[in-house]
C-alpha cells in the first residue's frame, strides 16, 4: 500500500496571512459604528459597559471559530436536516445579502465617499421609491469590485490576508495611537441604560456587530480556504483555524478598546450624534483635517470592502451546496446584486429592521456554540442538541418581538425580560437539565 501523501504545511507568513484575512472578515460596518457610540453614552461606566461588548463581540465570535473547528465544519450535525437547514438560511440571508453585507456598503459610503462629495443630496423616483443618485451609483461600484474579488475565493487569502488588512491594520494602529495620545475631552457621565444595566447593555451592543453569527460562516470558508491550500486533515485544519481565530480576536479588542475610548472623551464632537460613525468622522476631521478625511475613508472602505467580499463568498458556497443546478459564480452575481440593491434603503432604516431579528436569532447560536463544547458530555447529545436549540428560539422570539415594539406585558415576570435577554435562564437551565439526565439502560429482559 501506497503511503498517504503528507498536506502542506502553512508558513508562520501563511498562518498570519489567514488570521489577517480572518480578522479583515470580521472588521466591517458594524465594528466601527457602534462602538464609538457605546463609548459616548456609557462614559464613566465605559469599562464594564465595554466588557459586556467585548463578550459578545470578540469572546463569543472568538469561541464560535473554535467550536466550527472542533465540529469539523459540521456544527449543526446533530439537528434534523430540515431544521439544520432552515437555521442555516436564515443565519446566511441575515449575515449576508439581507442586513450585514448592504450595511457594510452603506458605511463604505456614508464615511468613506460621501464627505467628498460637494453634493449629496441629488435623487430619482423608480416604482415610486425615491433613490439618491450618488449613493446608487457608489453601491453598484462598490458591490461590483466585491463581487469580482469574490468570483475567485481561492484567491481571498493572498489578496485579502497578505494585501488589503495590512494596509487596513497600519491605518488602524495610526488612528488608535492618535486617539489614545490625543484624546477629545475628559471622560463624559453615562446616560440612558448605561447607568444602570451598564454589562447587559454592553452585550447587547454587541450583538449589532453579528460577528457571533459570521463565525458559524466564516468558520466553515475558513476551512474551505485551507482544504485549497492542500491542508485537508482536519487536526490540522482546527490547528490553523484556532490560531487565525486568536490573531482576529487580539485585532478587534485592539480595534474596539480604542473606538470604545474615543466616544467615551468625544466631548462636543460626539454631541447629538445617532451613531458611532458621526463621532468617527468629527474626530477624524479635527485631529487630521483633510488628510484624516482620506485616512478614514481608506479605513472604511477597506474594512467594509473585505467584509463583503467575505460574507458573498461563503453565502455563494453555501447556497450552490444547497442548489447545485446554480453555479458558485452565478450565486456570486445574484447576492452581490441583491446587497447592492438593499444598500439603497438607507442605513438607520436597515440598523432598526435588523434588531428585532438579531434579538431573534442570537440565542439561538448562542446556544448552538454551547451545546457543541458540551456534546460529549450529553448522555442523549441528539436530543439535548434539539431540545436546548428549541428552547432558546422560543425565548429568543420573545425578545425579538420586545425589541419590534410588541406588546409582551403577559411575560413581563420572565428574568431579565426587560433587558432583552429573557433566553438567558432558560436556556441555560436546560443545559443542566440535558447534563443531568442519563440515557435509560436497556432492558435485559427485552434483550435475551
Amino acid at each position: 500500500m501506497g503511503r498517504k501523501v503528507q498536506d502542506k504545511q502553512m508558513t508562520i507568513a501563511d498562518t498570519m496571512g489567514l488570521g489577517f484575512m480572518t480578522f479583515a472578515f470580521f472588521l466591517g460596518a458594524g465594528n466601527l459604528i457602534f462602538p464609538p457610540l457605546a463609548g459616548f453614552l456609557s462614559g464613566e461606566n465605559m469599562n464594564l459597559a465595554m466588557l459586556g461588548f467585548l463578550i459578545t463581540a470578540v469572546t463569543l465570535p472568538l469561541i464560535t471559530l473554535i467550536a466550527v473547528a472542533k465540529a469539523n465544519g459540521k456544527i449543526m450535525g446533530l439537528l434534523p436536516p430540515l431544521a439544520a437547514t432552515v437555521f442555516a438560511v436564515a443565519i446566511y440571508i441575515v449575515i449576508g445579502p439581507a442586513f450585514a453585507a448592504p450595511r457594510a456598503g452603506l458605511v463604505a459610503y456614508e464615511m468613506g465617499f460621501k464627505p467628498f462629495l460637494a453634493d449629496s443630496s441629488a435623487t430619482f423616483m423608480l416604482a415610486g421609491i425615491t433613490l439618491n443618485v450618488s449613493q446608487l451609483i457608489y453601491s453598484v461600484i462598490f458591490f461590483g469590485g466585491a463581487m469580482l474579488l469574490a468570483l475567485y475565493p481561492g484567491k481571498l487569502l493572498d489578496s485579502v490576508g497578505k494585501i488589503l488588512t495590512p494596509i487596513m491594520l497600519a491605518l488602524l494602529v495610526a488612528l488608535a495611537a492618535s486617539v489614545f495620545m490625543t484624546p477629545g475631552a475628559e471622560i463624559s457621565h453615562a446616560v440612558g441604560d448605561y447607568q444602570s444595566n451598564l454589562l447587559t447593555k454592553g452585550i447587547l451592543e454587541g450583538y449589532n456587530t453579528m460577528d457571533t453569527l459570521a463565525s458559524l460562516i466564516f468558520g466553515m470558508l475558513i476551512i474551505d480556504i485551507l482544504r485549497r491550500k492542500g491542508i485537508s486533515d482536519s487536526k490540522a485544519q482546527t490547528k490553523y483555524l484556532i490560531q487565525a481565530a486568536f490573531i482576529a480576536a487580539a485585532g478587534l479588542a485592539f480595534v474596539y478598546i480604542s473606538l470604545f475610548y474615543l466616544g467615551a472623551t468625544g466631548g462636543d464632537i460626539a454631541a447629538g450624534a445617532d451613531n458611532g460613525g458621526v463621532i468617527l468622522t468629527n474626530y477624524v476631521n479635527r485631529e487630521f483635517g483633510e488628510f484624516g478625511k482620506i485616512l478614514l475613508a481608506a479605513v472604511v472602505t477597506l474594512a467594509c470592502l473585505t467584509t463583503v467580499i467575505g460574507l458573498v463568498t461563503a453565502c455563494a458556497e453555501f447556497f450552490n451546496e444547497l442548489i447545485p443546478s446554480l453555479s458558485y459564480r452565478t450565486f456570486v452575481i445574484i447576492i452581490s446584486l441583491i446587497c447592492a440593491t438593499v444598500a439603497n434603503v438607507g442605513l438607520s432604516q436597515l440598523i432598526s429592521i435588523s434588531v428585532p431579528v438579531l434579538y431573534t436569532i442570537y440565542p439561538v447560536a448562542i446556544a448552538l456554540v454551547a451545546v457543541t463544547f458540551l456534546t460529549e458530555k450529553f448522555s442523549m447529545p441528539e436530543f439535548s442538541h434539539r431540545i436546548v436549540l428549541s428552547v432558546a428560539l422560543v425565548f429568543g422570539v420573545i425578545d425579538g418581538l420586545k425589541a419590534a415594539g410588541v406588546n409582551m406585558d403577559l411575560v413581563n415576570f420572565m428574568p431579565l425580560h426587560s433587558e432583552g435577554m429573557a433566553w438567558l435562564l432558560p436556556t441555560g437551565l436546560t443545559i443542566i437539565a440535558c447534563l443531568l439526565v442519563k440515557k435509560p439502560k436497556a432492558d435485559p429482559l427485552l434483550n435475551s
